[in-house]
């Protein structure tokens, strides 16, 4: 049977763990070492958080919130626990983030023996630089952090809950994971373009690696995001992307750095620092310049010459008014804003220098390494371009015999646009010579090797068909066959691929009814629908929820749903995006169910091609809307009686027992989801096997014969979909399934038992005209 993953992953797989192991047990001399550092890093980060962290980070998160808002946010706990577990959590996981660098310095010779060694010679003042310059990134990117994006990340999402008319009762262990999350997002976001540019410029991890394993990376950086933020699809995402944009950036950086490293060697003897150096040299003598000139032009009075003779030329909506920024700066203060002006200046032609600098290398190709010509196994791992003339003998003669007839007359032709000639021909003799050898040795031996790897895959592809048809024989009344395996593979694959040529139309639907459920919600929709539920709900029931300080009678009626609302807190937000978070799923549900029968209907001539389903399409268009109607209804019925009662009750229930009534958010909108949307959704299982009868695509028989699978179907759907246990498992599959079997016996007494109002379908595969007539014929 063959692998669940390919060899290339698992070779990068054992690798990996080999490299944990060479690296654990190269330190284990040193543990006690490693084990006082992270035990320092523990025992400080716990104490720190106790003394001034948690202060700091509740005036973090409402620096940029308005009095309301702030006075109706707070940070609460809900365990004796909580905090203190917190902040060992916390503690020893800074300590394990403190003790990596000494467990790598102890454990650098024998990562050395692992081939993990530089390409160039790394001093002590190399690592001191490398180490500062780490500890400066991490620094500005927690500054950033602090100072920009959590006040006013905070102020907007903490805004959004109380325009909702929920309370944003942050849970101490929501909010702190999330800022730490992305405090340390943040840092290691600094971090990433640094380390991958060093590795690539010393060879530790050549570019090559980057650039190869970018699919790995991507799994690794998802898979981090799945173990350290929220546990949620919508905030993982959220955390994945940005991080993936940067690891592509930081390929950008380390393709510069490795380009410019490689030429130099090349070009020049040593290893190719010199001619870096160099480069640096250049760009710093250049900002110096500039730097130096514009202090000097300051001070000269240069900012009246731009006021007297360069800002009248300028359109009059791009004339700067009033003193700029700059020139504030040289009024404060004196010499050192004029030096000041002048780094900044510098700094900003630097930036654009560095831009267009890394924009030119980046359309260069990769320079190769030394030796990796003759190590190479595949021509696309060998860019010719970069290549001469007597290089072409050193290339291995795997890389040809990977390389077709139209790719070697490429590659020639691309060095004879290069003005190449010689380099053109020694591809092409190269290319004719190998395969000559390769047609004379396949003409002796390659009949007996064809035949024995034909019969290799046929045992092993009639060992996984016929086990995977073995497994699904308990499912069926008939036996499974290898074939069946087979064709529903084929079948899927083919709906797949027929479907196509209209993603555009079903993304583009999902997309506007997505981005419009979302943009009503965001815009009030959440506050109108939690206003409109409140007001079916008792009001004596309201009143007692609010408790003896609040008078109804001194409240108009038109005010008294907003001042219920404010003083009931009977909805609040433990995590910082959960509103956002809740917003965005309803929008992809409606996104979803709108979608659905769209994606039937182009899907139902492929299937039928196929010999799936059978009847009309049409009938779908008729489901569409009758989906939409059931849906109306059954909202209609929950959202007006059958939710506000179970509220009504569960609220009562809570009073009796001198409970404090709050709710969070997830909880009570999804229960009144469930409760409304829900009885929608029952409606219609039943109106859709109706439809399905009649329209011949699914007969009552068929529904009849197979119900237990169907039910069986349901609770592994709800097992896996179902938010918490066991329970929540039953309260989603014992409705659906009770319904199921409500709509059979209406079935049965609407169509007499399946014989009227059509169902043809469901059952064999009508027989073409062509096919009766043989069969008639015998």
């Amino acid at each position: 049977m063959s692998s669940a993953v390919d060899e290339d992953t698992a070779k990068a797989l054992n690798n990996g763990r080999e490299t944990i192991g060479a690296l654990l047990s190269g330190a284990q001399q040193h543990l006690q070492k490693v084990f006082i550092v992270f035990l320092v890093g523990f025992v400080g980060s716990f104490y720190a958080l106790r003394v001034v962290v948690w202060d700091f980070l509740k005036a973090t998160a409402t620096a940029k919130m308005g009095q309301t808002v702030a006075g109706s946010t707070d940070v609460i706990t809900r365990t004796p626990f909580e905090v203190i577990l917190l902040q060992a959590k916390i503690g020893m996981v800074t300590g394990v983030i403190v003790a990596i660098p000494a467990l790598l310095f102890f454990s650098r010779k024998a990562l050395r023996r692992r081939g993990y060694t530089s390409a160039i010679p790394i001093s002590k003042g190399y690592i001191a630089g490398f180490i500062l310059m780490a500890l400066s990134l991490f620094i500005a990117g927690v500054v950033y952090a602090y100072n920009i994006f959590f006040p006013y990340a905070f102020g907007f999402l903490a805004k959004n809950a109380v325009s909702a008319g929920i309370k944003p009762s942050y849970g101490i262990t929501e909010f702190t994971e999330f800022m730490a999350l992305l405090t340390l997002s943040f840092g290691l976001a600094a971090q990433l373009p640094l380390l991958m540019g060093v590795l690539s410029y010393t060879e530790i991890v050549p570019y090559e690696t980057f650039r190869d394993k970018w699919r790995h990376a991507v799994v690794g950086i998802v898979v981090f995001g799945a173990l350290f933020s929220p546990p949620d699809p919508f905030t993982q995402v959220m955390w994945a992307m940005p991080m993936v944009v940067l690891y592509v950036f930081s390929l950008g950086l380390a393709k510069v750095v490795t380009n410019v490293r490689r030429r130099g060697a090349a070009k020049s003897p040593g290893t190719g620092t010199a001619h870096v150096k160099r480069r640096l040299l250049q760009f710093g003598g250049v900002l110096a310049v500039v730097a130096l000139g514009t202090t000097a032009a300051v001070s000269q009075g240069g900012f009246g010459y731009l006021r007297e003779s360069v800002y009248p030329t300028f359109p009059s909506w791009l004339r700067p008014s009033g003193t700029t920024g700059l020139e504030t700066m040289v009024i404060e203060h004196g010499l050192l804003g004029e030096i000041g002006v002048g780094l900044v200046v510098a700094a900003g032609v630097g930036f654009v220098v560095l831009l267009g600098y890394t924009i030119h290398v980046l359309q260069q190709p990769v320079y190769p390494r030394q030796d990796d010509i003759r190590r190479a196994d595949s021509h696309e791992d060998v860019d010719f371009e970069t290549l001469a003339v007597e290089d072409i003998e050193d290339v291995s003669t795997q890389v040809f015999r990977t390389m077709s007839e139209d790719q070697a007359l490429e590659y020639s032709r691309q060095a004879m646009y290069d003005d190449d000639r010689a380099k053109a021909e020694a591809i092409l003799d190269r290319f004719d010579t190998i395969e000559e050898m390769d047609d004379e040795s396949a003409a002796a031996a390659g009949g007996a090797a064809a035949t024995g790897a034909a019969g290799s895959q046929e045992d092993e592809g009639g060992f996984v068909a016929s086990t995977a048809a073995g497994m699904l024989d308990p499912f069926t009344e008939d036996e499974t066959t290898e074939d069946d395996i087979g064709g529903y593979a084929y079948d899927i694959a083919f709906i797949f691929n027929s479907l196509t040529s209209k993603v555009f139309r079903i993304v583009g639907l999902f997309m506007v009814v997505m981005g419009g459920t979302f943009f009503w919600l965001y815009s009030g929709g959440i506050k109108e629908i939690f206003k409109l539920f409140l007001a079916q709900v008792p009001r004596d029931v309201l009143n007692e929820v609010a408790g003896k300080d609040f008078d109804p009678t001194a409240i108009p009626d038109g005010e008294y749903l907003q001042s219920l609302i404010e003083q009931l807190d009977i909805v609040v937000a433990l995590h910082p995006v959960e509103v956002l978070i809740f917003e965005a799923k309803v929008s992809a549900l409606a996104g979803l169910v709108a979608a659905l029968p769209v994606i039937l209907f182009y899907a139902w001539e492929p299937a039928k091609e196929r010999g799936l389903v059978y009847g009309d399409r049409r009938t779908f268009i008729i489901w569409g809307g009758g989906l939409l109607a059931g849906f109306a209804v059954g909202t209609y019925l929950g959202f007006f009686w059958v939710a506000p009662s179970i509220i009504s009750y569960l609220v009562s229930d809570g009073l009796r027992n001198q409970m404090v009534i709050s709710y969070r958010i997830k909880s009570f909108f999804w229960l009144v989801l469930f409760t409304t949307v829900g009885i929608g959704f029952l409606l219609n299982i039943i109106v859709t096997m109706a439809l399905f009868h009649v329209g011949g695509i699914v007969s009552y028989r068929s529904m009849l014969e197979r119900w237990r699978p169907v039910v069986v179907g349901i609770f592994v759907v709800a097992a896996f979909f179902s938010p918490k246990g066991i329970l929540m498992m039953l309260l989603f599959a014992i409705p659906i399934s009770l319904t199921y079997l409500l709509g059979l016996a209406i079935l049965y007494v609407l169509t007499a038992g399946g014989r009227l109002f059509g169902g043809g379908g469901g059952s064999a595969a009508e027989p073409d005209a062509e096919d009766t007539g043989v069969a008639a014929t015998e």
